[in-house]
């Protein structure tokens, strides 16, 4: 389908995203991944690949 239309089959992405969240929710992903040692990036990379995986 995509040759059809010319177009590439996947996009490139920045490595950039942006997420609003509520202070509280911030605040416990924070607490979390000080609990896990890892930093909020990595912490959010873990949650993000560990739902895909499902």
């Amino acid at each position: 389908m995509c040759r059809e239309k010319g177009i590439e089959p996947r996009r490139k992405f920045s490595r950039k995203f942006n997420v609003r969240l509520d202070p509280e929710d911030h605040a416990a992903a924070v607490i979390a991944a000080a609990a896990a040692g890892k930093s909020l990036n990595e912490w959010v990379i873990g949650a993000i690949r560990e739902a895909a995986a499902e």
